[in-house]
């Protein structure tokens, strides 16, 4: 007994020692990964604010340069902040502009053009993925392929047509070829082939017809779908310039974008960036206020816009 208790008196002391070795190694183990965890979130957040600040760059140096004197902008090399601050670029770009009648120009062929193409793109985008007809797949092909045809091909076709309809300089000129778009009818489309079709058949046993499904069962289900589209064509359409360059002439009709262009032409040799810039900003406010509300269901929108 005593020769076999003594044998034994050592196992619990090497136990102890390959425990505490175990626990050592599992200690450094997790010590490591928390290195290497904080490693990866430091590269991770600089590599965010890096690409932020490049974000934001752009929009830095608008406002500081629709804040910059004039003598301060034309000088080389630029200075990206200015010793002094002034208002004077907003003064001129009131005086050079009829900058009030331009935004709401520019407010109304926006507005009106997408609440237009939300409301027909919906519609074709319902009919087709919801109700099913002989060609269906072959129009959604067709649709498709026109989006290969390049915008400025069909610039001078539309404005002939336009024209010998007596709409230049007015805004059903700008607005009646925006009223559909086949990205906004194919994004709704991939949207409405995700609500379940069950909900359409309940609603037919209770006598409901297409358009009281459309109107009471799809569109509210696709909010995010339709903030998404409002927002595409809101701002694709407050921002563009050849289309209103070339259908309006009169300044009655032109609109922000257009005036803006306006201010580097009229023979000058040194173009008022200040003045310029003052303006970008003001034609951008609308939109990021617009943003800032909406930006959460924009991005749901086109995070779940395909999804099945």
């Amino acid at each position: 007994m005593s020769e076999s208790t003594s044998a034994s008196l050592p196992i619990p002391a090497e136990a102890e020692a390959r425990n505490a070795a175990a626990n050592a190694e599992n200690e450094r183990l997790r010590r490591n990964a928390r290195i290497r965890r904080h490693v990866g979130l430091f590269f991770s957040y600089a590599a965010l604010a890096i690409i932020t600040f490049l974000m934001i760059f752009p929009l830095l140096v608008v406002v500081l340069v629709s804040f910059t004197p004039k003598d301060i902008t034309e000088t080389w090399p630029p200075k990206l902040i200015p010793g002094t601050f002034t208002l004077a670029n907003y003064a001129s770009l009131f005086h050079r502009l009829p900058i009030g009648r331009e935004m709401v120009n520019a407010a109304v062929f926006a507005c009106a053009v997408t609440v237009f193409s939300v409301f027909f793109d919906s519609l074709a985008a319902y009919g087709l993925s919801r109700i099913d007809f002989k060609g269906r797949t072959v129009l959604l092909d067709i649709l498709i392929a026109t989006m290969m045809i390049p915008a400025m091909a069909l610039l001078i076709p539309v404005y002939k047509l336009l024209a010998s309809m007596g709409l230049v300089n007015s805004y059903w000129g700008i607005i009646i070829p925006r009223m559909a778009d086949v990205g906004g009818i194919f994004l709704l489309r991939q949207f409405f082939v995700s609500i379940p079709k069950d909900l359409d058949a309940a609603a037919r046993i209770d006598g409901a017809g297409e358009l009281r499904i459309f109107f009471q069962i799809i569109l509210p289900n696709s909010v995010p779908a339709l903030l998404t589209i409002t927002m595409f064509n809101l701002m694709g359409n407050w921002n563009d310039l050849l289309w209103p360059l070339i259908m309006t002439s009169r300044p009655e009709t032109r609109t922000i974008t257009v005036g803006l262009a306006m201010l580097t032409g009229h023979g000058s040799s040194v173009t008022p960036y200040g003045v310029v810039m003052a303006g970008a900003l003001i034609s951008a406010l609308p939109l990021v206020i617009v943003f800032f509300f909406i930006q959460k269901r924009f991005v749901e929108g086109i995070a779940m816009t395909g999804m099945k």
